[in-house]
């Protein structure tokens, strides 16, 4: 199991784009990839379940892979977060 956390930077949080764009990237993977904060966990498999979350920017959320390929799955989530969030 990984588990990492992420700072949303985005100025508008985590909104249909890039939950949409998470949502793509998650389906690559057979691992099981969650969400986490403040106690609430998701799995990530809809993009309601990820905008119910309510991430803003700021809020820093933790993201749990378990799996046969989640170093790969680690890897594009943290380029994800890291890159991708930035172009939304």
């Amino acid at each position: 199991m990984i588990s990492r956390d992420y700072i949303i930077f985005d100025k508008n949080g985590m909104h249909a784009r890039p939950a949409t764009a998470l949502l793509k990237l998650r389906r690559q993977f057979k691992s099981e990839i969650s969400l986490k904060k403040d106690g609430t966990t998701i799995q990530m498999k809809s993009m309601l379940n990820i905008l119910a979350m309510g991430l803003k920017s700021e809020d820093t959320v933790t993201v749990i892979i378990e799996g046969e390929d989640e170093a790969e799955a680690s890897r594009a989530m943290d380029s994800f977060f890291s890159e991708d969030m930035k172009n939304f």
